[in-house]
Order: C-alpha cells, then sequence, then structure tokens
C-alpha cells in the first residue's frame, strides 16, 4: 500500500532512500515529516513518523506474556557472553588501582561520550569571510596567501560568494585594492559613492539581497602614505581629522547597503563619531563592529602584500596596541561599549587568545576575533610541507578561537572550513 508525503511550504528536496511502496505497513496520508535544523544547507534531514492509527505488529516466537514467564521460571534466553577483560602488554607492572574517585577519563573513552559532553561547536555560521576586491577582471593570486585572490568585482567576486553561500557562509567582509592614482594623503576615495567598495555593495545586494556585508573603515587603501589616518608633515597620524573622514567613509558604505561597517583605523574616539554620523543620516539600522583591540602584530605581512597598503615610512605602534599589553585592552572595551560599538573584535587571533577570553569575560557584546593573514599562511604552509595536517590543524585553530570566546570568526578559511564541516573536499 503507497504512502504519500506531505507538500511543504519549504525548497527541502526529496527524501532519499524513502521508498513507499515497500513499505506496506503504512497507510496513505500518514506520514508527518517534520524539517530539522542543519549546520550546512545543503543537507537538509528529517524525521519521518508514522501516524498513531497505524498500530499493526508483526508477531514473532512467543507472546510477551510468555518470554515474562519463562524468566520468571528461571529460563533467560541466552544473550552474548561478557567480554574478556582485554590483556596488557607483557611487562605491565602488577600494582593495586589508585584510590581515586574522580577519573575525568571516563568521560572521554568513547566518540559518543566525547560529541555528548562537548563544549564548544563550530559551525560555518561561525564565519566571515574577507574577501580582496579589485577592478580588474581577472582573479590575481596573492603569493603570500595560497588559495587566497584579488577578486573581479564583477564576475569571481560573486562566484567567490555563491560558493560560501553554498555551505552556509553567508556573511562577508570586504578588503578594496584601490589604485595607487586614486590614493591621496587624505584619503578621499574612500567616500567617493561611485568607488570600488560602494559598487561592490551594490552589486551584491542586488544579487544576494540577504547577504551580510561587513566593510572595513580605515583609511590605509586609499592613503598615498599607507597608514590608517592622515599623517602630519613631522610623521604624526592626526586623530581628529582622521575620525571626520572615517564618519564619511562609513555613511558611504552605508548609503550602498553595509550591513556592519567596522572601524579598524584604531583611532580615539571613532566608534561614537561614526554612530553619530550614522543615526544623522538615517542610519540607526547599520551595526558597528569595532576593532577594538587591535595589536601592531609583524603577523599582517601577507595581508599587505594583497592591498599593497604598506606604510611608506615608520609604523603603526602610535595608534595600534603594544602585543605586550593586556589591561590595556579592558580600556579600549569599555570606550568602545559607551560610545555604541555592536560587536567587539580582537586581532590577531589565535596569539591572542587571552585576549579575547579577557573581552568575553568583561563584556555581554558579542566578541569577534580576526584569524589574521600570517596565521593562515603558516598554516597553509605547514599543510604544504606535510609538517602538520592541514585541515586538522585549521579546525582546531578556529575551534581554539571559538573556545576562547569568539562568537564570529573572520578567517580566510571560511570557505574550506565549512566545506569541511559539511562533510565536502
Amino acid at each position: 500500500m503507497a504512502s504519500t508525503i506531505m507538500n511543504m511550504p519549504l525548497n527541502v528536496g526529496t527524501v532519499k532512500g524513502l521508498d513507499c511502496l515497500s513499505h506496506g505497513n503504512l497507510k496513505p496520508n500518514t506520514l508527518t515529516i517534520r524539517p530539522m535544523v542543519s549546520t550546512c544547507p545543503s543537507r537538509r534531514m528529517f524525521a519521518v513518523k508514522a501516524s498513531a492509527n497505524d498500530r499493526h505488529t508483526k508477531s514473532v516466537g512467543k507472546s510477551i506474556e510468555e518470554s515474562e514467564a519463562d524468566v520468571v521460571a528461571g529460563n533467560a534466553p541466552e544473550a552474548p557472553p561478557v567480554p574478556p577483560v582485554p590483556s596488557a602488554p607483557a611487562g605491565t607492572p602488577v600494582i593495586s588501582p589508585l584510590n581515586i574517585s574522580q577519573r575525568p577519563r571516563r568521560n572521554r573513552r568513547s566518540p559518543v561520550f566525547r560529541s555528548a559532553f562537548q563544549e564548544t561547536s563550530l559551525s560555518p555560521a561561525n564565519f566571515v569571510y574577507p574577501l580582496f576586491i579589485h577592478e580588474g577582471e581577472e582573479d590575481t593570486p596573492i603569493g603570500a596567501m595560497p588559495g587566497c585572490y584579488r577578486l573581479g568585482w564583477r564576475h569571481g567576486l560573486l562566484e567567490e560568494v555563491a560558493k560560501a553561500r553554498d555551505v552556509g557562509v553567508n556573511s562577508i567582509v570586504l578588503f578594496p585594492k584601490v589604485p595607487d592614482a586614486l590614493k591621496t594623503p587624505t584619503g578621499d576615495e574612500a567616500y567617493n559613492d561611485s568607488g570600488l567598495v560602494p559598487r561592490t555593495i551594490r552589486l551584491l545586494k542586488d544579487k544576494y539581497p540577504d547577504l551580510i556585508i561587513y566593510t572595513d573603515v580605515a583609511l590605509d587603501p586609499y592613503s598615498s602614505d599607507g597608514h590608517d589616518g592622515i599623517v602630519r608633515e613631522d610623521g604624526v597620524i592626526m586623530n581628529d581629522e582622521t575620525v571626520h573622514q572615517l564618519c564619511k567613509q562609513a555613511v558611504s558604505q552605508a548609503r550602498a547597503g553595509a550591513d556592519v561597517v567596522s572601524p579598524s583605523d584604531m583611532m580615539d574616539g571613532r566608534v561614537g563619531a561614526i554612530r553619530s554620523a550614522l543615526d544623522a543620516e538615517g542610519f540607526q539600522h547599520v551595526s558597528i563592529m569595532s576593532y577594538t583591540a587591535k595589536y601592531a602584530s609583524s603577523f599582517y605581512g601577507p595581508f599587505r602584500e594583497a592591498l599593497d597598503s604598506n606604510p611608506r615610512f615608520g609604523d603603526k605602534k602610535t595608534y595600534q596596541m603594544n602585543p605586550a599589553n593586556y589591561r590595556e585592552a579592558l580600556i579600549e572595551t569599555r570606550a568602545d561599549e559607551s560610545e555604541g560599538a555592536d560587536i567587539l573584535l580582537v586581532k590577531p587571533g589565535l596569539p591572542y587568545l587571552d585576549i579575547i577570553r579577557l573581552l568575553r569575560d568583561n563584556s555581554s557584546l558579542p566578541i569577534a576575533a580576526y584569524q589574521v593573514s600570517g596565521e593562515y599562511s603558516m598554516i597553509k604552509a605547514g599543510g604544504a610541507l606535510k609538517m602538520i595536517d592541514e585541515e586538522k590543524v585549521m579546525l582546531e585553530s578556529l575551534m581554539c578561537l571559538r573556545r576562547a570566546g569568539a562568537d564570529i570568526i573572520l578567517t580566510y578559511f571560511a570557505l574550506q572550513a565549512a566545506r569541511s564541516l559539511c562533510g565536502e573536499k
């Protein structure tokens, strides 16, 4: 007797392996199908339950009453014997067991236990995918970052975003490679509504309206000096004047359709100023992810090659944080919270797990971690040299960032990791 599957307003495809004609005890219109949540959109799971009215049971052997009577009479049926105790290798000392009540290994002795008691999860939804874009039509490989490209904003970018969405990564952050001819000391191209980033946002939102787009708010891609702010003739990075430019940049990005603007410049007071500028222009719905604890790190090298944005002189130590400092991150955290930040970010990621935990323990806001280009390239290089298992180290590093307290992770591994989590190669 055939069974039918009820129509559902979900694009869920077919239920593989369910051959209604071969299930004679199932009646028509008696199957209830409930969609279940999966972290990988390409995999849909269902629970199939027969109707309560279908109570046919197949009788095999003795009845329940007869079986119970046999047990009461001492005639219990045979079962497999107790397995033998595994033998220890020759030479193992014979000792009395330790008199300890707590043996944590008991909860780790099987995959089922380990899965049941796992405290931290990792999902494609936790990833924000950083993508480099340029004006060209072709995708250009980035030598220091194997597997990463400067993507053509009209073609290659759309293809990469489609791949990411197929495995559940629906958040990206854009980083532009700006032509040198458009770079100036004051970075005015940063707030050009017809510039590369606003054009790209509009294109992406037209194609994928539900895509979450983060943007970078800083002047270094647009500055002829390669710094995150305006540089005075004596080499000083001008704070308040830079913030003025950043506000115009953030508003331009919001106007194009950005969901989250992300000031990475580390100027004092920029979060509050950007919040006020956005609100004044009617963008109260646009979030701010502040680079709260961004350190003057040596792990950024490959990124600067990707954008050709190395400082023309000096370094960024007068505005980015000292890698030796811990408590200072709390000062930045309290400032960003009070100024209206929606998300707090720590950069770099893995070398700064203590800072991620510090922010997690001292703020109720979502915490982001940026697994930066140097971290990515080291894992890639180790894998290429067969010194480590690239996939396992990749997933472990991401899990560590989550365990430390990160809600979301900006990672160049987003697509690769999501495919791995979804069982793809």
